[in-house]
């Protein structure tokens, strides 16, 4: 709950934070914004990404009815192998847009290279890649490549984030903002997900810590001004 993100939090100047959707129960995947919308009463969080099945023969409803709330801003279907290139699941994704919305994508690096295609072929849809691409020790070299696809394409972003016990934190941040550049990186806590392996402050020290070489205007942008623009957190 908020209280907990809070307590989690202490310490840090946390001005607006999103919610990213929980897959709480897949049956009802407006039940959980419609949660959301009560416990954001003091407007905290900010703003919420929600879930959708795109290729779901009701997708046009749902993606309706998670636009209705203002605070929503985006989408997250986590896509398996080869879904990013069916034309039943991009059916669905057109949607995205003229709706207002992005895609939140939740995948790991082997499956940038369809994103990037997504990418290329919707270039008004933003997409935001989780998890910096949930990359694995023993195949960086692999990992970045594919990273560097992705980041080819303008129109895609990526959250800094669930790292777990990474122990190449140091060179995956690094080459991770070097790839898509200081504005289009974002630093995210995964709270509470994270905190199984770190406490909010260890992972955000972290980052402080990677970045004390930076400009002000780059770690300005990447601890803040990057999340406000691109989940458009300026309107409330």
């Amino acid at each position: 709950m908020v209280a907990d993100y809070r307590a989690d939090s202490a310490g840090w100047k946390v001005e607006r934070g999103v919610y990213v959707e929980a897959e709480w129960d897949p049956r009802d995947p407006l039940g959980e914004m419609n949660f959301i919308a009560e416990v954001r009463k003091d407007g905290f969080p900010t703003v919420a990404i929600a879930q959708a099945w795109l290729d779901h023969p009701d997708c046009p409803q749902i993606l309706e009815g998670q636009a209705r709330h203002a605070f929503v801003r985006g989408i997250r279907h986590k896509p398996k192998p080869g879904m990013m290139d069916d034309a039943t699941w991009r059916q669905g994704y057109a949607r995205l847009a003229p709706l207002g919305l992005h895609f939140e994508l939740q995948a790991p690096w082997s499956q940038l290279e369809e994103a990037a295609r997504l990418a290329a072929d919707f270039p008004d849809t933003t997409i935001v890649l989780n998890h910096t691409g949930l990359p694995y020790v023993d195949q960086l070299a692999a990992w970045r490549t594919a990273m560097a696809a992705l980041a080819a394409r303008p129109n895609a972003a990526v959250k800094i984030s669930g790292l777990g016990n990474l122990q190449h934190w140091h060179e995956v941040v690094l080459a991770t903002i070097e790839l898509f550049g200081a504005e289009r990186c974002m630093f995210a806590s995964n709270f509470p997900v994270d905190s199984l392996r770190h406490t909010f402050s260890e992972i955000f020290s972290e980052f402080d810590h990677l970045t004390r070489g930076f400009s002000e205007a780059e770690r300005r942008a990447l601890f803040h001004d990057n999340a406000v623009r691109i989940y458009r957190m300026e309107q409330r």
